[in-house]
């Protein structure tokens, strides 16, 4: 995703700041801060450290000025910060999730992967981008990762060996994280991810066969 290691929210969100994420991770950030606002301090912090360094930057002619110029008067404006709102019952997805995907969560072209498991999937910027749904209770496969997960709640919530992951909430996996969410009993979890690597299933081979039987 980035060659720095991403392993810590911190991290995350300062990647954030300095744009060096792809697209769909920088969808999945703007979409976690307009749901729950904790993060947005630290961003608007790291927000005023770059400016600070960049006024304190030497100043450099730059190569090509009408030509960027022209590019930057030409291009679209940026979407607005993300803001904390209430949004209608009917509408779960983030702003930021529906410009990308283009659809609501009762119009996902859901596509059944195992049972009580359903994923809708694109790539985009070198990465693979997938909606989720898990039934209430199912225990997905245990795995570990190739390259850097990065999971967003935006319904229910599950559970696994690191804690508790509900609305609004952050999972960051790599190869050091070896980890079988488990969808809480009382409604399904419905999930954004965004990888840059496949995974690896791990753990017996009896608990494999049962977690893929559901």
């Amino acid at each position: 995703m980035v060659h720095e290691q991403i392993d810590t929210i911190d991290a995350l969100m300062a990647h954030y700041v300095a744009g060096s994420l792809p697209e769909p991770a920088r969808v999945l950030i703007r979409s976690h801060l307009e749901m729950k606002l904790d993060n947005r301090s630290l961003v608007n912090a790291l927000e005023l450290l770059a400016g600070e360094a960049l006024e304190n930057t030497s100043v450099a002619a730059i190569a090509d000025r009408k030509q960027r110029l022209a590019a930057i008067f030409s291009s679209t404006s940026p979407d607005s910060e993300p803001q904390a709102v209430r949004r209608p019952e009917t509408a779960l997805f983030p702003r930021a999730l529906r410009a990308l995907v283009g659809f609501e969560v009762e119009d996902v072209p859901w596509r059944r992967r195992l049972p009580g498991f359903k994923e809708y999937s694109l790539d985009m910027d070198g990465c693979e981008v997938r909606l989720m749904w898990i039934r209430p209770g199912r225990a997905l496969p245990a795995h570990t990762h190739k390259g850097v997960e990065l999971i967003l709640v935006l319904d229910g919530a599950f559970n696994d060996a690191r804690g508790h992951f509900g609305p609004g909430d952050l999972s960051i996996a790599d190869e050091t994280v070896e980890h079988r969410p488990v969808a809480e009993k009382d409604r399904p979890c419905i999930a954004l991810a965004v990888s840059d690597g496949p995974i690896r299933l791990t753990g017996s081979f009896r608990q494999m066969i049962g977690d893929l039987i559901g």
